[in-house]
C-alpha cells in the first residue's frame, strides 16, 4: 500500500487546494472537479461472487484519503475540513458523526471481499483512533451546565420545546455536562449520560475488530476528557459499562443529559449486538428489555393497528416526549434491524405507507434509510422509486483527477461530499439483499485463517473481488487500476494462509497464469500488472472444517428475540429502580420529529 505521504495524496491535496485544519468549507475549490456524471462509466465485471461496484470503489478511495491523511483532533488542533462538522448544526455537527457513519459501508465492503482486509483495516483504525479525542467529544467537554442562551432561542427552536418549559429548558443537542443531579463528568465514556458518544464508539470499535481481527482496542487506550485529562479504557470495559447501564435503566441511558433518544439507544444496542457476535458474549441481553420498553412507550398504535406516532426522544426528568409522525421512525429502523427485525419492519412499513413509497401515484422524496431498508426487506417497488429519487435529489458525483473518487453532494457547492449523509447513502451501494442485517452476525470470522490477499499497492491497485469459493477450492480475486495513471505498471501482491503451496494453479482472465512463486510458508507472490483482471487461484481451501465451524457456532451467543423482553434483562444484576412510566408524559408533535438527522426519513 502507498504510504500516507505518497504521490497520489500530494496530487489529490494539490488538486483540491485545501489544507488540513481549515474550519470552513470552500465554495469553489472543487466546483469544476466535482462535476455531475450523467451515467456511470464502465462498471465492475459481473460475477456470481460478491464484488464492489464502481461507486463503492470510488467511495473507498475517498475514505482512504480521509482516514490516512494526518490531522489533529486534539484541543490544540482542528480536524481536516473534509470531516463533516457542518450537517444538522448544534445537533450532529460534530466530526464523530462522520466517523461512525463512515464505518457502516466499510463494514459491508469487508463482507463483500472478506479475503482482502488490509485497506479496510487502515481506514477503520483511522476512524476509531479519532473518536476518543477532544474533537470527538467536544460537545461533552465544552457544553457545561445549562445552555446560557436558552431563554433566547429563536422561534423555530422554541416551538420544539414544551410550552411549560420554554426559557428554562435546553434545546436538543446541548449535552449539559455538569447539571444536577449528576455533576461534572470529566470522563466522556464513564459519564452517566453521553450515551451518544460511547454507544456509537463501541459500534465503531466492534466494526474495527470484525474487519481486522486485531485486538488493538481491547487493550487499554487513552480517552481525552474534560481539561485534557486522559482516562484509560478498552472495548471490553465499555461493553461492560453499557450492559450495566441497560440493566439499571430499562428505559435506556440518556444520550445527552435528560434526553433518551430512540435512535441513539438503537445504535448503542447495535454495537453491543455486534460485540456479542464477535466474542460469544451476551451483553445485549438487557437491551432486549429496553426494546420491549420502547415498544410500549415510544410507539403510538391506533385501533386499526397502524403507527400514529413514534418518539424521537423522551425526557424522564420533565416527563415529556417529542414525537414524530409514522414516517419519522425509518432512521431508527435501520439501526434496529439486526437486533429486532420485527420492530424494524413495522417502523419501515409504517414509513413506506405514510410517505407513499409503494404508491406510483404519489410523488416521493428521496430517503437514505428508506432506500437501505427497502433493499434489506425486499421491497423492490420502493427500491426502484427511492433509488430514482436519490439520483434526482442527492447529486451523485465522481471526482478527483481521473474521477477515481465518488460521493454524494446533496446540492452543496462545497469542496468535498458531505461526510455524514454521503457515508449513510453509500450503504445502499454495497452488497445485495439483507447485507446490513447479515453483517451483524459476523458471518466471516473464518476469514482470518482462510487464503487472503495481502501486500496490494493501494491506491495504485485496487481489489473489487476477494472471495474464497469453498465449493471449488478457488480464491477469486478481481483487480483494477485505482489510479488510472498507474495502469499497466508492474506490481506484486501475495496470497497467504494457503493449505499448501504445492498444488496451486492460477487462471487470469481464463488463461493459465504462471508468474507466481512461493513466498514463505503457505504463501505465494504474484508478479503482475495494474489493470482490470480476474484471477482464479485454485488453493484447495474447502472451509474451516465442520468440527471447527460447529465449535464456533457453539461459541456464538443466542441472540434472543425481543419477545423475551424484560425477563431477559432480569438475569444478572436487577434494575436498581422501576422504569419511568412514559405513557402519561406530555408530548409535542412534529410530522418528521425533532431535527435530528438520525431520526427522519
Amino acid at each position: 500500500m502507498t504510504t500516507g505521504n505518497g504521490q497520489s495524496r500530494r496530487a489529490f491535496v494539490k488538486q483540491v487546494g485545501a489544507a488540513a485544519g481549515a474550519v470552513a468549507l470552500s465554495s469553489t475549490a472543487m466546483a469544476a472537479a466535482g462535476r455531475p456524471v450523467p451515467q456511470l462509466p464502465a462498471e465492475t465485471p459481473r460475477s456470481v461472487h460478491p464484488t464492489l461496484n464502481r461507486r463503492a470503489r470510488g467511495w473507498l478511495r475517498f475514505l482512504w484519503e480521509k482516514a490516512t491523511t494526518p490531522d489533529d483532533w486534539s484541543a490544540d488542533g482542528v480536524p481536516h475540513m473534509w470531516w463533516d462538522r457542518y450537517s444538522n448544526p448544534v445537533v450532529t455537527s460534530y466530526g464523530r458523526f462522520d466517523l461512525h457513519n463512515s464505518s457502516y459501508a466499510l463494514l459491508l465492503m469487508a463482507d463483500e471481499t472478506p479475503a482482502w482486509r488490509e485497506v479496510y483495516t487502515r481506514i477503520a483504525d483511522g476512524l476509531a483512533s479519532r473518536y476518543p479525542t477532544y474533537w470527538g467529544a467536544i460537545d461533552w467537554l465544552t457544553q457545561i451546565g445549562d445552555d446560557p442562551r436558552r431563554a433566547n432561542y429563536p422561534p423555530h427552536v422554541m416551538q420544539m420545546i414544551p410550552e411549560r418549559l420554554r426559557g428554562n429548558y435546553n434545546r436538543i443537542g446541548w449535552t449539559a455536562n455538569g447539571i444536577e443531579p449528576w455533576g461534572l463528568a470529566r470522563d466522556p465514556i464513564g459519564a452517566e449520560g453521553n450515551l451518544f458518544f460511547r454507544g456509537w464508539f463501541n459500534l465503531v470499535l466492534g466494526i474495527y475488530r470484525y474487519i481486522s481481527g486485531d485486538d488493538k482496542y481491547e487493550r487499554p487506550f487513552g480517552v481525552t476528557g474534560y481539561g485534557d485529562e486522559v482516562f484509560e479504557w478498552d472495548q471490553h470495559g465499555i461493553a461492560a459499562l453499557l450492559e450495566r447501564q441497560y440493566r439499571e435503566r430499562p428505559e435506556g441511558p440518556q444520550c445527552e443529559n435528560t434526553k433518551i433518544w430512540f435512535p441513539c439507544n438503537a445504535a448503542a444496542g447495535l454495537g453491543m449486538y455486534l460485540y456479542d457476535s464477535i466474542h460469544g458474549r451476551s451483553t445485549h441481553r438487557p437491551v432486549q428489555g429496553w426494546l420491549e420498553y420502547a415498544r410500549e412507550n415510544f410507539l403510538g398504535i391506533g385501533n386499526d393497528g397502524r403507527l400514529e406516532w413514534v418518539t424521537s426522544y423522551y425526557d424522564p426528568i420533565v416527563n415529556h416526549k417529542a414525537n414524530g409522525g409514522p414516517g419519522a421512525g425509518v432512521g431508527t429502523a435501520f439501526l434496529l434491524l439486526p437486533q429486532d427485525r420485527e420492530l424494524a419492519t413495522f417502523l419501515y412499513e409504517s414509513a413506506a405507507n405514510a410517505l407513499g413509497w409503494n404508491d406510483p401515484r404519489v410523488e416521493i422524496r428521496a430517503s437514505q434509510p428508506g432506500l437501505v431498508m427497502a433493499r434489506e426487506l425486499g421491497d423492490h417497488t420502493a427500491v426502484a422509486r427511492l433509488r430514482a429519487a436519490a439520483e434526482r435529489e442527492y447529486d451523485p458525483r465522481f471526482f478527483g483527477d481521473d474521477d477515481e473518487m465518488f460521493g454524494w453532494w446533496f446540492g452543496f457547492d462545497e469542496a468535498y461530499p458531505r461526510g455524514q449523509r454521503s457515508a449513510s447513502m453509500m450503504v445502499s451501494e454495497v452488497g445485495l439483499g439483507d447485507a446490513w442485517y447479515r453483517a451483524f452476525e459476523a458471518p466471516h470470522l473464518d476469514k482470518f485463517a482462510a487464503p487472503s490477499v495481502e501486500g496490494v499497492d493501494f491506491p495504485s491497485l485496487g481489489i473489487y473481488q476477494a472471495w474464497n469459493d469453498t465449493g471449488s477450492g478457488a480464491l477469486h480475486v478481481g483487480t483494477y487500476a485505482a489510479a488510472s495513471d498507474r495502469r499497466g505498471l508492474d506490481t506484486t501482491w501475495r496470497v497467504t494462509n494457503l493449505p499448501s503451496t504445492d498444488d496451486v494453479f492460477i487462471l487470469c482472465d481464463g488463461e493459465p497464469f504462471r508468474r507466481f512463486s512461493v513466498d514463505g510458508p503457505n504463501a505465494i507472490r504474484l508478479d503482475t500488472t495494474i489493470d482490470m483482471r480476474h484471477y482464479q487461484i485454485f488453493t484447495g481451501y474447502r472451509g474451516p472444517g465442520e468440527r471447527i465451524a460447529e465449535a464456533r457456532r457453539r461459541e456464538r451467543p443466542a441472540h434472543g428475540a425481543t419477545a423475551a423482553g424484560p425477563g431477559a434483562a432480569a438475569e444478572g444484576p436487577t434494575a436498581s429502580r422501576p422504569a419511568p412510566n412514559a405513557s402519561n408524559a406530555t408530548s409535542s408533535f412534529s410530522p418528521s420529529g425533532p431535527s435530528c438527522a438520525c431520526c427522519v426519513a
